[in-house]
């Protein structure tokens, strides 16, 4: 070979790493969205890792003394409150931004001193093992955390493997020096969430066990291996829990140095000899199948001691992923605004099996993948709007891999049911609708898809014909979702329409023509829910008239879940044009959205709704929950494309922060995130299951998407500006459009995509 040939392949290599060698986490503010509203975490994991290690800042269980609803629970759905000037320690597995929760495993917490094993306060009213902390002890970035535990002058420092969360505790010198693993916390915790816990004491450094709960998920078992550094000089633990039957372990003195602790609440400690300044390490790998699959993850991924190794490792990683999206030029506040928000958007789905390939299903049983990596956390009601389509452009083998873990969820369910909501080898029901069939159907029309599209329409076909499943069987006979046999009726009827829209879509990729046409049918049942007497989408009872009470503003009641009439309303994604005329036709629709937007929404409208607060509320339209989203671009459908310039731009500035109450609201696994990252571009997926995507206002001056197919496409926003906000003219490779969309192929396949900004309204 030449050396012009070697030439040239050098300066190629080093485009093509150019923005891997960028350090990009310098970017990302994991504490984004770590207030009440936001309920991000800000620990230490890697890309769709499934150890996910955060500190956890309070106690906070579900349910009060009197029984009643414990309000203050909804704040700690990740675990962590900035507000908070506290640690209890730090858990395993986190959500990140969901509005229900679950999860918190395995506590670990280190101390000095005399022994303690409550959090908060003891029996007799001292001080438990909490410790206060300051947040300019604090710092964070992606895959790293570290704090000063204040009561017990300890540096605590976590880094994570996809599989292993490794700890490192610097100690003061002491002789009363304990690690404390606390099997009874729990997020979202409750009397009877802890089923059972095991755990078994191998050798002077190594511990194994499992703990099964029963919360958000019904039957959830995580498994787990703890590795010291170094030997413990003893151990113990205490149970919590009051059994009536305790066989002939009685004969044993099981709180001190017994090797087998078992019991449905238990805290254990194990104690060490410290010098000063001395470094104790833990790895701790969790599994879904085995102590010994566990045990196999930390020998796979960690094998060492170097927690350095580990930590550069897994920046690496998120290097590697946030790279994807190379922001050449935008302001600084908003490049951490984009990079917190790619960041945010790999934290769920979760990766859900070991690394033999082994998982537990969600029959309860042992599985092997075959052919693709099983994942799990589906929030699916938020995140098929835009972080899967989002999925298809940066992350399209990852994507497929989501997609065949549902279809694994289908083959095992008694249902025969794609996921609604999954997490760990459970399915949650949360929310409503079967929108797995839209992340089905959005990679099927992009091309992107390697799974087995017949089996994927059988799948979706099985799940659309649940009859007992949340109002599907009136739903099928009567053409809408009745009020009085299964609330929030209207909510479930629009989506219901679009799902089957885009199952119509698989159907048509496969050239099943049959069930082409039937699912088209069914998309149409949004008219039987809308009212042209009074202009909104109305509840109906099932002797087939519109319900009398109703009122179009108020989000509690009236067949919306967290909304109204007003934008809810406004759901039919899959036939837009046909919306619009039925709604009065572009002129109307277009004021109507103004309304929207600048109208005043009294607080009695929304304050029966936990989800729904003023953080993210735009007039009417409300940010802060998904049903939404794609509203801000609904203009591009009435001929006045430059007001959806406005509404998004207006959006981005003020909706979005690079501050702890960032975010208006929960980021719902990423949702929120990918709604900037796609509006920052200038693009957004109003139609997932269609290959179009609608303009916008891009927020970069200059990004680069780096694709997994070789390409890099540049997004150029010539002249963009805080008043230069408007779209002059788009045009793709050199080639001026006509027309308000961009196409899959034109935002994956091109090399250059160029808008011409404007400070004047092209009307």
């Amino acid at each position: 070979m030449n050396r012009k040939k070697v030439a040239l392949i050098a300066i190629f290599s080093c485009m093509m790493t150019f923005a891997q060698t960028k350090d990009f986490t310098q970017f990302v503010n994991p504490f984004i969205g770590t207030d009440r509203m936001g309920h991000t975490f800000p620990g230490a994991t890697t890309p769709f890792g499934m150890v996910q290690l955060s500190p956890q800042t309070n106690v906070q269980t579900m349910y009060q003394a009197d029984g009643t609803y414990n309000q203050k629970t909804y704040e700690y759905c990740a675990g962590y409150q900035y507000a908070d000037s506290t640690i209890i320690g730090f858990a395993h597995t986190n959500f990140s931004g969901t509005g229900h929760s679950d999860l918190g495993d395995f506590l670990v917490m280190p101390t000095v001193g005399k022994l303690v094993l409550d959090p908060l306060i003891t029996e007799t009213g001292e001080k438990g093992f909490v410790s206060t902390f300051s947040h300019k002890n604090e710092m964070a970035s992606p895959g790293y955390y570290k704090v000063k535990l204040d009561d017990y002058n300890i540096s605590a420092e976590l880094t994570a493997s996809d599989r292993v969360g490794f700890h490192q505790y610097t100690f003061p010198k002491s002789d009363e020096a304990h690690i404390i693993l606390d099997m009874v916390y729990n997020v979202y915790g409750h009397d009877d969430k802890n089923v059972w816990t095991f755990v078994r004491v191998e050798n002077d450094s190594t511990v194994t066990g499992y703990r099964q709960t029963h919360g958000w998920a019904r039957t959830r078992t995580v498994y787990f291996v703890m590795e010291f550094s170094k030997p413990f000089k003893s151990y113990g633990h205490k149970k919590y829990n009051k059994a009536k039957y305790n066989g002939f372990y009685r004969k044993f003195n099981e709180e001190e140095n017994f090797p087998e602790m078992a019991g449905k609440e238990i805290r254990a400690f194990f104690n060490f000899d410290t010098e000063e300044n001395e470094k104790i390490s833990i790895k701790f790998a969790l599994s879904s199948v085995s102590t010994e699959g566990a045990m196999k993850n930390l020998k796979a991924e960690i094998p060492h001691w170097d927690f350095e190794k580990t930590k550069a490792e897994t920046k690496q990683k998120w290097n590697k992923e946030l790279s994807k999206i190379e922001v050449k030029s935008i302001t600084p506040g908003d490049k951490i605004n984009l990079y917190t928000a790619l960041y945010h958007s790999m934290l769920s789905p979760i990766t859900y099996e070991d690394v033999d390939g082994q998982y537990r299903g969600l029959d309860q049983n042992i599985h092997t993948s075959d052919g693709f990596t099983n994942y799990t956390i589906f929030s699916l009601w938020d995140t098929y709007r835009a972080l899967h389509p989002l999925f298809n452009i940066i992350h399209p083998q990852r994507n497929n891999d989501m997609i065949k873990s549902m279809l694994a969820h289908h083959d095992q369910s008694v249902h025969k049911m794609l996921p609604i909501w999954s997490h760990y080898a459970n399915e949650n029901w949360c929310m409503i609708g079967y929108h797995a069939t839209s992340v089905i159907a959005d990679a099927v029309v992009k091309n992107v898809g390697n799974f087995d599209k017949n089996h994927a329409l059988e799948a979706s076909i099985n799940t659309a014909n649940v009859d007992y499943f949340d109002g599907v069987g009136e739903y099928k006979k009567m053409g809408f979702v009745p009020e009085d046999k299964s609330s929030s009726s209207v909510s479930k009827t629009l989506e219901y329409a679009y799902d089957d829209w885009c199952i119509a879509q698989i159907a048509k990729s496969v050239g099943n023509t049959e069930a082409e046409k039937e699912y088209l049918a069914r998309s149409e049942y949004f008219k039987n829910v809308y009212d042209p007497k009074i202009g909104y989408m109305r509840p109906k009872l099932s002797d087939g008239k519109f319900r009398k009470e109703f009122d179009p503003l108020d989000t509690h009641g009236q067949g919306f879940i967290e909304g109204n009439a007003w934008n809810y309303g406004l759901y039919v994604p899959q036939n837009l044009d046909e919306m619009v005329e039925m709604m009065g036709g572009k002129e109307r629709f277009s004021k109507h959205l103004d309304s929207l937007f600048t109208m005043e929404l009294d607080d009695k409208y929304i304050e029966k709704n936990e989800d729904i607060t003023r953080d993210g509320i735009m007039g009417n339209y409300v940010h802060g929950n998904e049903p939404g989203h794609h509203i801000p671009y609904l203009y591009n459908w009435t001929g006045k494309d430059y007001k959806t310039q406005e509404r998004v731009r207006k959006i981005m500035n003020e909706m979005y922060a690079p501050k702890v109450d960032g975010l208006c609201g929960n980021d719902d696994a990423g949702q929120m995130s990918a709604w900037y990252i796609f509006s920052a571009l200038g693009f957004y997926p109003v139609t997932p299951g269609s290959p179009n995507y609608a303009l916008g206002s891009p927020l970069v001056e200059e990004a680069i998407l780096h694709l997994d197919n070789g390409n890099s496409v540049k997004i150029v926003a010539k002249n963009q500006s805080p008043k230069n906000i408007y779209v002059k003219s788009v045009s793709v490779d050199g080639k001026k459009l006509h027309r308000n969309y961009l196409t899959h192929d034109e935002v994956t396949k091109s090399k250059e995509i160029v808008f011409e900004m404007s400070s004047k309204p092209k009307k």
